[in-house]
């Protein structure tokens, strides 16, 4: 059956990010789909508060606190799961973001460190997990988690907007270089309503995104989930390179940050 080619049974995957938001939902539905999932963040509540939702679904769960922007922190999380599982399957880079700033008020230091958090670090990641993946059994597959700001020009997205176009265009080029073995692909994200959204979104902004959105609505977790299980999965085979648009069908940005006052 089709939907046969959508299960993961018998694959390890690392979400980064996994604590909340779009990581955690995609750690549930990767455990929903049957895979064994190691759950990574900053915050070891949270991730084991993920990794106990994996194993209430059935499925065993690792929880490894890693910040991303630690090189011995993306070492340790791989040897983790080498010693936990003995493979890797699945990688997700979900872990990222960067506030909306002018452009005049984003220092040097800002700029190298939104593109180290949102760039540099999936790609160290990856270089560590590639050869894990490359073993897999199943073929390997890695999601990077980008976003709309990586499309469109807008104020305010200086560094953020730079950062996800440069993971957009990374995933394209490590996508040629690891083919045929393992798959890269990445998710251009738009408005989703997540705890981070949650902090600025009130009624009024809620309206005019919506308004802004062909979907007519702010997107899910779960939106999100359900293209990276289809990237993750067999259903996703013949897919390596390319960069999905889940954003509820917009083709300009549908929050504006005010222009410089030069």
């Amino acid at each position: 059956m089709i939907l046969d080619r959508f299960k993961l049974d018998g694959r390890v995957a690392i979400v980064t990010g996994a604590g909340r938001g779009i990581g955690r939902g995609i750690a549930l539905a990767y455990a929903e789909a049957g895979a064994d999932v190691v759950c990574s963040a900053r915050s070891e509540d949270q991730i084991a508060e993920t990794a106990e939702a994996v194993r209430e679904r059935g499925r065993r769960a690792l929880a490894v606190r890693c910040d991303v922007l630690e090189r011995a922190d993306l070492e340790g999380l791989i040897e983790k799961t080498r010693e936990e599982f003995g493979q890797l399957d699945i990688l997700v880079n979900n872990a990222g973001g960067w506030p909306p700033k002018a452009a005049l008020r984003t220092s040097e230091k800002d700029f190298e460190t939104a593109f180290r958090f949102n760039v540099t670090s999936a790609f160290l990641l990856t270089r560590f997990a590639v050869p894990l993946l490359a073993a897999s059994e199943n073929g390997g597959a890695i999601v990077n988690v980008s976003s709309a700001a990586g499309r469109f020009a807008q104020p305010g997205f200086a560094a953020y907007g730079t950062a996800k176009a440069a993971l957009s265009f990374l995933t394209r080029n490590l996508a040629a270089e690891f083919a045929p073995k393992v798959r890269v692909n990445a998710i251009a994200v738009g408005s989703v309503e997540t705890s981070a959204l949650a902090g600025i979104l009130d009624d009024s902004l809620r309206k005019t995104m919506e308004d802004a959105t062909p979907m007519g609505r702010i997107g899910s977790v779960e939106d999100i989930a359900a293209c990276a299980l289809y990237l993750a999965s067999p259903a996703g085979g013949w897919v390596t390179g390319k960069v999905f648009e889940v954003d509820g069908g917009i083709e300009t940005t549908n929050f504006r940050m005010p222009t410089a006052d030069l």
